[in-house]
Formats: C-alpha cells, sequence, structure tokens
C-alpha cells in the first residue's frame, strides 16, 4: 500500500479479475497511516474478503487493534502474521506465546480469521526436519497455517507444501511466497490458500499488480482445481 488510490485501484483490479480476496500490507509507513487506508477501502469495497497484515506485528497487539475497527462498523476478514511464535521443540500444548496470542484474539472479540505465519520468511530459521511437526503444532492455534520460502518472491518448494499438508492435516494451509502461473500447478493440490504479490506485479514494480500476470494466474489454478 501507498495510499488510498493506489490501494483501491489494486484491490478492484484483483475483483474484476475474480481473486478470492486480497491482503493490505503497511510495508512503508505505520499504523496511523495504514487504519485510514483500511477504513477507506472496506468503504469503497463493503463485500470483498479483507484482510490485512501489519508487518512484523503479532496478533498480539493486532487483534484489539481489529477488534476496534470492526465495532465502529470496518470489517476485517482476517489477519496475517509473520510469525505466530509457534516453537516446534516443545509440545503442541506448550506453546505459551501461541496460547497468549489466541487468548487475545478470543478476549477481544474479533471475529476474523487468523492466518498464522509458521516456518516463515524473515523469522527464526527452522529446520526441515521439523517442518512437520511445526504444521502439526500451528494448526491448533490459528485458523490457517500460512508457511512460505526463505524470502519474498522465493518458491517454498512443493516438499515443504507436502510436509506441510501431511502435519496440518484436514486444517487449513496457505503458502505466501513465490506462487506464479508457472508453478502453481505443482503446488495446487497441497493448499487452500495462495498469496501472491511479487508473482502478479507489474515487472519492476511492488506496488502495483499487472492485471494480465493476476489473470494466468487465477485461470492456471482454477484448471488445477
Amino acid at each position: 500500500m501507498l495510499d488510498h488510490e493506489q490501494t483501491s485501484r489494486n484491490v478492484g483490479i484483483a475483483m474484476d479479475e475474480g481473486a478470492a480476496g486480497v491482503f493490505l500490507i503497511n510495508h512503508d509507513f505505520a499504523a496511523d497511516r495504514f487504519l485510514p487506508i483500511i477504513r477507506s477501502v472496506r468503504s469503497a469495497y463493503p463485500l470483498v474478503w479483507l484482510g490485512v497484515n501489519f508487518l512484523a506485528v503479532t496478533g498480539k497487539k493486532a487483534f484489539p487493534i481489529l477488534a476496534d475497527l470492526e465495532k465502529e462498523g470496518c470489517v476485517v476478514d482476517g489477519y496475517w502474521a509473520d510469525d505466530a511464535r509457534i516453537d516446534e521443540q516443545c509440545s503442541a500444548d506448550e506453546q505459551p506465546e501461541a496460547a497468549e496470542i489466541l487468548a487475545i484474539k478470543k478476549d477481544c472479540g474479533w471475529s476474523g480469521l487468523y492466518f498464522g505465519g509458521t516456518a516463515f520468511k524473515k523469522q527464526r530459521i527452522v529446520d526441515q526436519q521439523y517442518f512437520q511437526i511445526s504444521a502439526t503444532i500451528a494448526s491448533g492455534w490459528m485458523d490457517v497455517v500460512t508457511t512460505s520460502g526463505v524470502a519474498t518472491g522465493q518458491e517454498a518448494g512443493v516438499e515443504k507444501a507436502k510436509i506441510f499438508r501431511e502435519g496440518v492435516g484436514e486444517s487449513a494451509l496457505a503458502l505466501a511466497s513465490g506462487i506464479t502461473a508457472q508453478n502453481v500447478g505443482g503446488y495446487a493440490n497441497h493448499l487452500d490458500a495462495i498469496l501472491v504479490a511479487t508473482g502478479i506485479n507489474v515487472a519492476g514494480d511492488f506496488y502495483n499488480i499487472d492485471q494480465s500476470r493476476l489473470r494466468r494466474l487465477i485461470e492456471k489454478a482454477d484448471q488445477e482445481n
């Protein structure tokens, strides 16, 4: 996001091409500039599935903000946290940070879906041998277990998607980096959601969606389903 006009334009493109929803992310500024854009986009698109990511902010701080927005009539449908604070070295029941985050979500009353980053880019490195147990643990503390490649725009690898699917079982699984029209076919059977930016943006432009690239991605994904 940069401002309301740029954000609204990109949301419009996503909706025109049949995307299931959009996430808004504040890469370049703090929440005081972010919240008015969330409100204005929700007002302009009252029916769109709208998620947000407060960059580098866990649900511990985000959920009360989202609850306040919901109380004023600005409903945010999903929150994506880069780090859900899962510790694969502990048992599923011994996750104090994840438990605190979930308790805050319940206590504040925010009703949206929680996408929690697990073995996620730019966070603490998790060795591949722990991918499955990380996914299994995470599935008990969030609505949608969300993983990624090692960096923005880089593939996670189909093998990681397979391992995470085995770990989450019937729970929802999302992937948030490196998906394009060219590779989505290899991932489609393992995922419930893909979160895409780099793979659909205008070449060399971090801020704007290339409508034709988005169209090709959605068409390819639909074919796989």
